[in-house]
């Protein structure tokens, strides 16, 4: 009877596999959730420059949400289709490019670009009115709420030092950043070549070049805050049937 208990018992061995197959299979699992996590829901990026200023810092990790669509007055990560950078694109490793594609490290490469959306296709954006005011569809913005002010004096920075007025095409977006003085958006690209592409079309991003819409920045610990969608774009009407191409009147703008 003892010899039979003894065969029936598992083995040291034996418990050792089931142990390691019991946490390959949580680990895959795990590795397998992060990356459709990355893909389709959210993505994790740092924030490479002062545009954004204050609202996002320098370093700042920031979560970016893939689900739901963006509006007018959200702050997104776009994929440089418009060669704004003139970089050569930034090198990582294999291990760091894995870890990126897993949703274990955040992308910190220079192929993005994080801006402020001002106006969608078939809006007519224009700076500035009598008060330095921006204005969408005729109704003018109080940016107060997240424009760049300084620390060291308290001024904040205008609204836009050029003037401009276009009319955003169908399937674009014009795009700012909240420090107007260290942000080359697109108000920089108004009279850029074109490369055959309708005059102005260097200014606006096409939407399909958007990666989501960012929610919070999560890192560093003491920058933890939510981002959210300022009130000022609350009352802008619908812009009207968006232009083939840009409409572009007066000069173009070189920041």
């Amino acid at each position: 009877m003892a010899k039979a208990e003894s065969a029936e018992r598992p083995s040291a061995l034996g418990t050792l596999g089931a142990w390691l197959r019991e946490i390959a299979i949580v680990v895959i699992g795990a590795l397998l959730a992060s990356t459709l996590l990355r893909l389709f829901i959210v993505q994790m990026f740092v924030i490479p420059s002062q545009s954004m200023e204050n609202t996002l810092l320098i370093n700042d990790r920031v979560a970016v949400q893939k689900v739901a669509g963006f509006q007018r007055g959200d702050v997104v990560v776009f994929r440089d289709a418009r060669g704004w950078l003139n970089t050569t694109p930034h090198k990582v490793d294999a291990l760091h490019e894995a870890l990126i594609f897993l949703g274990l490290a955040p992308d910190e490469s220079a192929e993005h670009l994080i801006k402020r959306v001002i106006g969608v296709a078939g809006d007519h954006v224009v700076c500035c009115d009598a008060r330095g005011r921006l204005s969408v569809n005729g109704v003018a913005l109080d940016e107060r709420e997240y424009l760049y002010t300084d620390p060291s004096t308290g001024q904040q920075v205008e609204p836009s030092a050029n003037a401009f007025d276009v009319v955003v095409p169908a399937g674009t977006i014009f795009v700012m950043g909240d420090h107007r003085n260290a942000s080359q958006d697109s108000r920089c690209h108004l009279g850029e070549p074109t490369n055959g592409l309708p005059e102005g079309s260097m200014a606006f991003i096409p939407t399909d070049a958007v990666v989501g819409v960012a929610v919070a920045v999560v890192f560093p610990l003491n920058r933890i805050h939510g981002i959210s969608r300022p009130h000022s774009f609350e009352n802008v009407p619908p812009g009207g049937t968006p232009p083939a191409a840009p409409v572009i009147t007066g000069d173009r703008v070189v920041c």
